[in-house]
């Protein structure tokens, strides 16, 4: 791992884990055993740190509700899995979006997540029947979201293998939603 992705993966982790606030360039540094000037070298800020950290993310969120924009959800089964995909590799990024991202609407990364998450809830706002449909979905999804990024809370990792909880959570909202 080159450095400026052990330091993008440190800082993710202390983000997520302590909060962007909280979080400095020192601390970064000293997990990552570099000085802080090596930190500004590879990044000139802690909020280009940020978006390194969760841009990824950000991006492929993108990738998963752009279906929605075009044809709906007419495939609601492909969608479910690919957004359970997409919550199972970007646990800590979500957990800042879910934690963070009404506190840090100033930072422009974080802007990108929020818009993101407003579009989603538009969507079935928009494209739900009733209420009951509307939050129906917004239980199911944010639910889901939460109760992995939350994953110290149920401890889901140390009894079930990956492809259990990706089945597990696909039959879940595919039953919650159907």
């Amino acid at each position: 791992m080159t450095t400026r992705e052990e330091l993008r993966t440190i800082a993710l982790a202390e983000f997520a884990a302590a909060g962007y606030g909280a979080t400095s360039l020192q601390r970064i540094a000293e997990l990552a055993g570099v000085s802080k000037s090596s930190v500004l070298y590879h990044f000139d800020s802690k909020e280009h740190l940020l978006e390194a950290a969760i841009g990824p993310a950000i991006d492929r969120m993108h990738v998963v509700l752009a279906p929605l924009e075009v044809a709906g959800i007419g495939d609601r089964q492909a969608f479910l899995e690919a957004f359970v995909d997409f919550l199972l590799q970007y646990r800590l990024e979500v957990n800042m979006f879910i934690n963070q991202g009404p506190s840090l609407v100033d930072v422009p990364v974080i802007e990108r997540a929020n818009e993101l998450v407003r579009q989603l809830a538009e969507f079935f706002a928009t494209n739900s029947d009733s209420l009951e449909e509307k939050m129906r979905f917004g239980i199911a999804l944010g639910g889901a979201a939460y109760m992995l990024c939350s994953v110290q809370t149920f401890d889901l990792t140390q009894a079930e293998t990956p492809d259990e909880t990706r089945a597990a959570l696909i039959t879940i909202l595919t039953d919650l939603l159907g």
